[in-house]
């Protein structure tokens, strides 16, 4: 053999260091403004068509629309089956409900020593004002075709049995969120009800198998691909017209509508 044939030839062109590609899953879960399967569709595909030695989901979120949560969680699972590409979750502030939801899609989670994860529950939430506009003079009509057209109005005594068929959706999407979360993490979830709707907290977390590990984006990446990894950061962007200040009172309802979600967990 040759001394040319047993030289090492270096190829300029060739990307020796692993490339992790980063999406961050920041805000409520909602149809529209906010984390949805339509927004969030182009940044996955750029993120797992780069070749990238994993995929990084940053998450800071309480949760929200249950079908949007399901659609992203299924679109990251897809793209990572096909690709071939190991998908890894690092809980910021909080992974709650649908945040945590989309933490199980990964293959394995992380979260700091105070990150908040959980929160596996179905909830429904209204107002009753029939009394409010009985105390105004204020009469209600309604005309409906179809038995359960006008269930739970807001301005009309509750009904049980509205309430029982409410109780009966909200159990078949717990039931949906129940085995989502027993498919990605079986045999790591600890043999008691972790599916009430409670939340815990860093360690306690691990413990019941919610979460792997303590640990943050950075340190862990570099610990598995190599201290030269490099980071490429994928992220929504916002619209000319929400730059410009156009949709400022839809903005304004989502941010309130968002702050209330995450004060329900104290953030």
């Amino acid at each position: 053999m040759s001394y040319v044939e047993n030289m090492k030839i270096k190829n300029p062109f060739r990307r020796d260091r692993k490339t992790v590609s980063v999406v961050r899953l920041n805000g409520m879960i909602a149809t529209g403004r906010g984390l949805n399967d339509a927004g969030l569709a182009p940044l996955f595909k750029k993120a797992f068509s780069k070749k990238p030695s994993a995929v990084a989901l940053v998450i800071n979120s309480p949760g929200g629309s249950p079908v949007q949560s399901s659609l992203i969680g299924a679109r990251i699972r897809r793209l990572a089956d096909e690709s071939e590409v190991p998908v890894y979750a690092f809980v910021e502030d909080i992974a709650a409900s649908g945040g945590y939801w989309l933490a199980a899609s990964a293959d394995e989670i992380y979260v700091d020593a105070s990150s908040i994860v959980g929160s596996i529950g179905v909830v429904s939430a209204g107002f009753g004002l029939d009394q409010l506009i009985n105390k105004y003079g204020v009469e209600r009509r309604v005309h409906t075709a179809g038995t359960s057209k006008s269930m739970l109005d807001p301005f009309q005594p509750q009904k049980e049995e509205d309430v029982a068929r409410l109780k009966s959706l909200l159990d078949g999407i717990h039931q949906t969120f129940k085995d989502h979360i027993t498919a990605r993490r079986g045999p790591k979830l600890a043999e008691r009800d972790l599916f009430t709707g409670e939340i815990w907290v860093g360690k306690k977390g691990i413990e019941d198998g919610l979460a792997d590990g303590i640990g943050h984006l950075v340190p862990i990446m570099k610990n598995k691909f190599g201290d030269k990894v490099k980071f490429q950061v994928f992220g929504q962007k916002k619209s000319i017209l929400t730059r410009f200040g156009m949709h400022v009172l839809g903005d304004v309802s989502h941010s309130i509508e968002e702050r209330a979600a995450f004060a329900r967990f104290g953030m």
